[in-house]
């Protein structure tokens, strides 16, 4: 991984812990502003990392749900009838 790639990715997974801590989403527009003052192209890669964690993030809990909804029919199907 490049190093651009790296540094934004880490601190994209900063933020979006920061952002679960406290609610508060403009962490990311902030960090952003702060970083593409210096390095547009950090600020693009940040910016980059930040959207696909979120998007592995809703990937995994709809691959989560689909489990458990799997195991729930699961079980039904196992379950002895009345």
């Amino acid at each position: 991984m490049h190093v651009n790639e790296q540094i934004a990715d880490e601190l994209a997974l900063e933020a979006l812990k920061l952002i679960e801590a406290t609610g508060n989403d403009d962490i990311v527009n902030d960090i952003a502003k702060t970083i593409g003052a210096s390095s547009t192209t950090l600020e693009e890669s940040f910016l980059t990392a930040v959207r696909v964690r979120r998007a592995e993030a809703r990937a995994r809990a709809l691959i989560e749900a689909a489990k458990a909804r799997v195991a729930e029919s699961d079980g039904a199907a196992q379950s002895p009838s009345s």
